[in-house]
């Protein structure tokens, strides 16, 4: 007796879709186009120049709250004194905003009038 293998059914057939009859005879064709994400927009902390704030205050609250070595604290402080104001980071503008702050309070509790903002980079 010789078997055969059982038919398997053939897959059922997709019902012929014509467009034309679907939207009264215009066609639609969809174009996918990839989705870029840009980046978000960046800020810079800025500190401004006092007559008050002591140019050793300004070189440690640099080192402190945006991680510079002392030879390029330094540095940012003389042009803060020397320009009027100086960049000290670029961030993102909740990091930037809460140096500002963080900035601001330190001076505020040492007895300082130092100012720092955040200016948005374009």
């Amino acid at each position: 007796m010789a078997s055969k293998p059982p038919k398997t059914p053939a897959p059922p057939k997709a019902p012929a879709f014509k467009p034309e009859e679907a939207n009264g005879g215009d066609s639609v064709v969809l174009e996918r186009r990839p989705l870029k994400t840009e980046p978000p927009q960046m800020y810079q902390v800025v500190l401004l120049n006092d007559d008050y704030t002591p140019m050793e205050f300004v070189v440690v609250v640099i080192q402190e709250f945006f991680n510079k070595d002392r030879e390029t604290a330094t540095q940012i402080m003389l042009k803060i004194h020397l320009d009027g104001k100086g960049v000290c980071g670029v961030f993102s503008k909740d990091v930037a905003s809460t140096k500002v702050d963080q900035v601001t309070e330190a001076a505020r509790k040492n007895g300082h009038p130092l100012q720092c903002v955040c200016e948005p980079i374009e």
